[in-house]
């Protein structure tokens, strides 16, 4: 339910060359206080809400707000140590290489990631010790404990399906949000044993049962007056099981983003999902 994560106008692309330099660099340096941040989607409405937030936030100062073109000393120059990046899926993945090349660590909500890109940034941060790259499909806590609570539930019903709602200028679907929430269940499921979900469904019209992930069905709405939410039903002969998830306004994600900012430099190595970093 990531669509507020990636509505920047779809102007922002990758970096310049220029801020592409050799993965070798120094052993890191102690995070300072407060924490240097930049924000790269600046200008996109995602991007504009983690600008206020990071100034807002007493452990934060905000070093660099940068969109299309921005290049490694728009980063490096001014001190950055952490970069939030909400731009646009053609864009991120050249932005995490970059940020990891300039040793910079990075927190990602840019949706439209795949297997194989994500697999590229986890060889790439290999090769430089210390940085730490989160990509997560949803910062809003409620989200990520919908999510958990959702894995929780898998084992023990027949039936489960995900329904994601959002505004009409989020550019993917299904969301990320969705996806992981279906990789959980369908996991949960699966170390429980259990089989296929129902359905005698043998004909009907193409995309009437929405997407498949590992066996699990999405159906996405795309509406005006929608922010971004989420419901994952589960059934059992008489019962139902409902959880939603609601975010009304992008200052939901913020305290998910801020925490993310705080915990990156302390996990090395790529992690995908905000749930890894609860709790510790």
């Amino acid at each position: 339910m990531n669509t507020a994560h990636d509505d920047v106008p779809p102007r922002l692309q990758a970096p310049s060359p220029a801020a592409q330099p050799a993965a070798a660099g120094p052993a890191l340096a102690p995070i300072p206080s407060p924490i240097p941040v930049a924000a790269i989607g600046a200008s996109g409405r995602m991007g504009r809400t983690v600008v206020q937030a990071v100034e807002a936030a007493d452990d934060m100062r905000l070093v660099a707000a940068v969109d299309v073109g921005w290049t490694a000393s728009d980063l490096t120059g001014p001190g950055a140590r952490v970069a939030v990046d909400f731009t646009v899926p053609t864009a991120a993945e050249s932005n995490v290489h970059a940020l990891i090349d300039l040793g910079i660590h990075a927190v990602v909500g840019t949706t439209g990631w795949d297997s194989e890109a994500l697999a590229r940034v986890r060889d790439h941060v290999k090769e430089r010790a210390g940085i730490g790259v989160l990509v997560a499909p949803n910062f809003a806590l409620g989200a990520v404990l919908a999510m958990r609570f959702a894995a929780l539930a898998a084992p023990y019903f027949d039936s489960a399906e995900v329904i994601e709602l959002h505004h009409p200028a989020k550019v993917d679907a299904p969301s990320g949000t969705a996806q992981h929430t279906a990789q959980g269940i369908a996991a949960a499921r699966a170390a429980a044993g259990l089989g296929p979900v129902p359905d005698a469904t043998s004909s009907g019209m193409p995309g009437a049962r929405g997407a498949v992930v590992d066996g699990i069905h999405i159906h996405s709405v795309r509406s005006r007056g929608l922010t971004a939410h989420e419901e994952i039903v589960f059934g059992n002969p008489g019962e139902q099981l409902t959880i939603r998830h609601d975010s009304f306004d992008r200052t939901s994600f913020m305290p998910g983003v801020l925490l993310a900012v705080r915990k990156v430099p302390t996990h090395p190595g790529l992690t995908v999902g905000l749930a890894s970093y609860l709790g510790d």
